[in-house]
């Protein structure tokens, strides 16, 4: 799939889609080496994020730059500040994301990879990256819990999340309770043993208001304050 060389960068207008894996390893990475695009979006767009990076190592940005209520969010302007400033993007957890409770404390540096949670497990074997040393960043949408569940037990068990340096939780939106069990339980018991620094209740996903990030980037996750900065 070769890319015009007058094209810096592409952008899903949804942010996401669907299908985005049955292209992901078709995408011109000779030609990126070349010419170096700038990729954004999220959902199934993790996939391609994480193709690029395994086969060219070029950041991208997981977010949108464009989403219906934008008018009344701050996606825009994290938008705009993720690309088109040199200064730090810095992040901080929302208190009222339920995710925030899975923080825990200390501190850590790496390449931040990653987005959706379903697309990081659908790479595996094929085209994730080697996420060793890196901050691993998850969120999703809309799946039974029991799926969030096999997802990370997969991952976990398989060996891909050995050697990660903290782990960046954002929006788990849609998420039904089952039998009293939540999203919540099943992720504060499949990360328990990470033995990494945590950060829960980031505004990155399909929640309300989400924030743009640079992935394929360095980053310092400190969960002490509560904020994730990409350099």
């Amino acid at each position: 799939m070769p890319l015009q060389t007058q094209i810096s960068g592409l952008s899903s207008r949804r942010g996401g889609g669907k299908g985005a894996y049955r292209i992901a390893d078709q995408l011109d990475f000779a030609g990126l080496k070349r010419d170096p695009k700038l990729f954004v979006g999220f959902s199934e767009i993790t996939i391609l994020h994480l193709a690029i990076w395994q086969q060219c190592a070029i950041p991208g940005i997981h977010g949108a730059a464009w989403l219906p209520d934008a008018a009344n969010s701050i996606s825009s302007p994290s938008f705009r500040d993720a690309v088109f400033t040199a200064e730090p993007v810095e992040i901080g957890t929302a208190p009222d994301n339920p995710t925030s409770v899975l923080t825990t404390t200390g501190q850590s540096r790496g390449i931040l990879l990653g987005g959706n949670l379903d697309m990081i497990a659908t790479a595996a074997g094929w085209c994730l990256p080697n996420l060793h040393g890196t901050i691993l960043l998850i969120e999703d949408v809309e799946k039974g819990i029991g799926h969030i569940d096999r997802t990370l037990m997969r991952l976990v068990k398989s060996g891909y999340l050995n050697g990660i340096r903290g782990i960046v939780v954002g929006q788990f939106t849609g998420f039904a309770p089952s039998k009293g069990v939540t999203v919540v339980d099943v992720l504060r018991d499949r990360l328990a043993d990470s033995n990494v620094p945590i950060l829960g209740g980031l505004p990155l996903g399909h929640g309300s208001n989400p924030v743009a990030v640079p992935v394929g980037a360095e980053a310092v996750l400190d969960a002490d304050k509560g904020t994730l900065t990409v350099f």
